[in-house]
């Protein structure tokens, strides 16, 4: 895929919950952008050399409108580099590479497929569900989130998805519970030819096993931490098996962020 580099622009910002969106002006990004691709922003403004570069999954993407091509950030204040973005003014320049990444492999046919998220991994989600519908996918999401404050994307996905379950870790909202536990009874429900996920790592490994143990596909999104977006710092790579049956070493950055479940070696992610 083409990636573009731009100083965006900050165009909106408002609170949703206990995350921020974040929108901002990127032409040409938002024309490339497809499900599962992110995006690498340079955070800290004066101060950016003191900071790691920051991935996010896009949310929305606009090609077209009163200001050029736009993208929507979900973000989750966590260190200096989001809390700087998050109360970043409208017209601050944010250095953006994007979109990076490969994007979901999606079925050729219309097939059932349930999708699980942990809160950002929602972001994620969002744009999937919605192209698996044009597609004519029958979408299932799964939802979770520690609090009903950390939760988002629900009303939106129920736009694409038939059927959109909630988890909250203190039963704020939906059921109580992680959605590692509740994974595999939906699935026996759902009887799913493909499975995508994303979120931390446990919650990927749960998902790779449960497709599996059902003869499903899995794609599941990786997102640990990606510092430069181009493979060269080799800081994010991923143990996987190649087609060849090989171990090796991905790089999720440019070989991910989004990898088949039963390719990955989970037991030895983050060793």
């Amino acid at each position: 895929m083409r990636v573009v580099h731009v100083d965006a622009e900050v165009l909106a910002h408002k609170r949703s919950g206990g995350h921020h969106l974040v929108t901002l002006v990127a032409p040409g990004v938002a024309e490339l952008h497809r499900p599962g691709t992110f995006a690498e922003l340079t955070l800290g403004g004066p101060h950016s050399d003191r900071l790691t570069r920051h991935a996010f999954w896009i949310l929305r993407a606009n090609p077209s409108g009163t200001y050029g091509g736009t993208v929507e950030l979900l973000v989750s204040e966590r260190g200096p580099g989001t809390r700087w973005l998050v109360r970043a003014g409208p017209g601050t320049t944010v250095p953006l590479t994007g979109p990076l990444g490969r994007p979901v492999a999606r079925p050729k046919e219309p097939v059932p497929g349930p999708g699980v998220a942990l809160e950002v991994g929602g972001a994620a989600t969002l744009p999937l569900a919605a192209r698996l519908k044009e597609r004519g996918c029958v979408v299932h999401v799964l939802l979770g989130a520690r609090t009903e404050a950390r939760l988002h994307g629900a009303l939106d996905l129920r736009r694409a998805a038939r059927t959109v379950q909630v988890v909250t870790g203190d039963g704020s909202v939906g059921r109580r519970g992680e959605l590692a536990e509740v994974l595999g009874g939906v699935l026996d429900q759902q009887a799913p030819d493909v499975v995508y996920a994303a979120g931390p790592v446990p919650l990927l490994r749960t998902a790779a096993a449960e497709a599996e143990a059902r003869g499903a596909w899995s794609q599941l999104a990786y997102a640990g931490p990606m510092p430069c977006g181009t493979g060269h710092c080799q800081g994010c790579l991923v143990p996987v098996v190649g087609e060849d049956g090989i171990a090796r070493h991905a790089r999720a950055c440019v070989d991910g962020p989004v990898f088949r479940g039963d390719r990955v070696r989970w037991d030895e992610v983050g060793r």
